[in-house]
């Protein structure tokens, strides 16, 4: 299809136009995206993959679509999703442009969170039509994945003339746009990064510890703490902090960095990190009384090397928060 077909399908009607799509990159998001947009009445043709993981999430999730080369998806797609790790996109765009793959009026979808349309730009010289739309959404590379996209939010980034397809796109994944400026992507990306990679190695680590402390289901234990806290944090932000950063519990905290240290010395490094990024926190937000943070905060400056058992910033009976 030419541009000014594919701007005018894709503008001004209440849903795309039905569109042949192609996947380059098998990996945990392009497959799922594709069955999704299957679903709302799209057409999957072609998809490349090269891993033995990759043909098998390839096949469950998009059977009796052929396995073929990026320039053949290209070839074949009227709409292809550029499903690869952020550091492969760039050379992955200048290669399929430089080797006449880019067909004029053609969709190209990228699904970086880093990158907005710009990593397109060799493309959009060949004709391509540039999306960035970034599911804001951890995948497994299983169906639940298709499930998971219903009111999931897209980091979107397009053109002024295609922010009408974009959005139409995404919200045919069941997802919710979200507009995101070329220049702030990065930081975007930052913080999702912060929020959903770090928050799964926090997780584990507090389940290797309570297994250290004998807990036989470490998961069960954490899982309504954990999911009130998210909770809290989602409706409160900081005013949600609780714990002895938040009260100011230097002899705690010190005893925490002691037995750290002891039994799980690879854990010290974040554990300090996040508690001084916490009480931080805890003071700007008037949580944290600067009286009760000169000794958690000497604590943590020495790494716990102090003993702050009974120090100052020690809360008495009753003033658990």
């Amino acid at each position: 299809m030419n541009a000014s077909v594919s701007r005018e399908a894709l503008d001004t009607r209440d849903r795309p136009a039905r569109l042949t799509v192609g996947v380059v990159g098998a990996g945990r998001v392009g497959p799922a995206l594709a069955a999704s947009l299957q679903l709302a009445g799209h057409r999957p043709v072609a998809v490349s993959g090269v891993s033995d993981a990759s043909v098998r999430r390839a096949a469950a999730l998009l059977p009796d679509v052929p396995l073929v080369t990026p320039a053949e998806v290209l070839a074949r797609a009227e709409l292809v999703l550029l499903t690869v790790p952020d550091d492969t996109l760039p050379g992955l765009v200048e290669g399929l442009a430089e080797t006449g793959a880019v067909r004029p009026g053609q969709l190209l979808v990228h699904t970086s969170g880093r990158y907005g349309t710009q990593v397109l730009d060799p493309a959009l010289r060949a004709g391509a039509l540039p999306l960035a739309l970034h599911p804001a959404m951890t995948f497994t590379g299983s169906s639940v994945d298709v499930q998971r996209l219903a009111g999931c939010s897209f980091g979107v980034t397009a053109p002024e003339e295609l922010r009408l397809a974009a959005e139409a796109l995404v919200i045919e994944m069941g997802g919710e746009p979200e507009w995101i400026a070329e220049e702030s992507r990065p930081l975007y990306h930052a913080a999702l990064a912060l929020g959903s990679n770090h928050l799964v190695t926090l997780v584990a680590q507090s389940m290797d510890l309570l297994r250290q402390a004998g807990v036989g289901a470490p998961d069960r234990m954490l899982g309504p703490l954990l999911g009130a806290a998210l909770d809290n944090a989602l409706r409160s932000g900081d005013a949600a902090l609780t714990g002895p950063v938040a009260r100011g519990d230097a002899g705690t905290v010190s005893a925490h960095i002691r037995e750290l240290r002891a039994h799980a010395p690879q854990t010290v490094a974040g554990y300090l990190a996040m508690a001084r990024a916490t009480a931080d926190r805890a003071l700007d937000h008037g949580l944290l009384k600067p009286e009760s943070a000169e000794a958690l905060l000497g604590v943590l400056s020495d790494g716990g090397a102090a003993n702050g058992t009974n120090g100052p910033g020690a809360s008495g009976p009753g003033e658990k928060r």
